[in-house]
């Protein structure tokens, strides 16, 4: 017992000499939130459930706007992460991460996605990591992701890829072994920043953009390697039948947004006031976000 207590005392002394490269520690905590990653040990075992259904009504005509005028042809999930990078900014507390039975202040918003390389089964699926400032314009935005997307579907091999492509020529147990140590080392802040810089579970939030494949919206589970604390789906978009307001029935353009939230980062009601907001800039960018020139 003497042995366990001291081994902890000097991971928790390494872990506060040793800083994180992607956030620093939150200090100004309650108890009960100090308490929580202690008693909920998993990302899993923390996980809730949300859904949200958004009104496309004013976004889709938004969206017709900029692509008739602009070169940069956008959809819904350029939206989607336009909006997520300005609720991260005015909502800074959805941007904390869980390492080592610590709270986090992630450094930076980012962003992480998977792209097929091509629309086809067994064609490779490739995942992007960004970071996003508020400050930059929505055609910027539109540009850099682009190039990402176009980037993940060539057939150069990313950092990431080619960090996988060398560890799983390794035997079973050495690589089991290896990706204990590394987890460990994460645990203390010791890992080093080249192995997890690149690593897209390492991220304020995960999207995945089913609609892009005619599926719909999903619950999607968190990784427990890596740090992410939100994963969104975003469904194709339907139409569905509502009541007007002389009683009439008319159909409106929605999609469905699934979430899977890490509550030991924030309460409840933060999120979801954080996940509410989200929704009223999703159905109304022209408030918001610069339209085409």
């Amino acid at each position: 017992m003497k042995g366990f207590v001291a081994t902890a005392r000097l991971g928790y002394l390494l872990a506060m000499l040793f800083g994180r490269f992607d956030g620093h520690r939150v200090r100004d905590l309650s108890a009960y939130r100090r308490m929580v990653p202690f008693v909920l040990r998993g990302r899993n075992e923390s996980a809730v459930y949300f859904e949200q259904t958004v009104d496309l009504t004013a976004t889709l005509p938004w969206i017709d706007e900029w692509n008739r005028t602009e070169k940069q042809r956008i959809t819904v999930f350029h939206v989607v992460l336009a909006a997520l990078t300005r609720v991260l900014e005015e909502r800074p507390r959805l941007n904390r991460f869980v390492s080592g039975r610590r709270l986090y202040q992630r450094d930076g918003i980012w962003i992480s996605f998977a792209a097929k390389k091509r629309f086809e089964d067994d064609a490779p699926l490739s995942v992007v990591k960004q970071r996003f400032d508020p400050g930059e314009s929505f055609a910027d935005l539109v540009g850099r992701l682009s190039n990402g997307v176009r980037d993940a579907r060539s057939d150069r091999l990313s950092a990431v890829d080619r960090e996988i492509n060398l560890l799983i020529r390794l035997p079973g147990p050495i690589l089991d072994g290896a990706v204990l140590l590394l987890r460990a080392l994460d645990h203390y802040n010791l890992a080093p920043r080249f192995l997890l810089h690149g690593d897209p579970m390492y991220t304020s939030v995960f999207v995945a953009n089913l609609g892009s494949i005619d599926i719909d919206a999903a619950y999607h589970h968190l990784y427990e390697h890596g740090n992410c604390p939100l994963f969104v789906t975003i469904g194709k978009i339907d139409r569905v039948a509502v009541a007007g307001e002389d009683g009439s029935v008319i159909t409106r353009p929605v999609v469905s947004l699934k979430y899977t939230y890490d509550e030991r980062i924030e309460d409840g009601l933060y999120c979801a006031r954080s996940l509410d907001l989200f929704k009223r800039y999703l159905e109304a960018p022209s408030e918001w976000l610069s339209g085409p020139d």
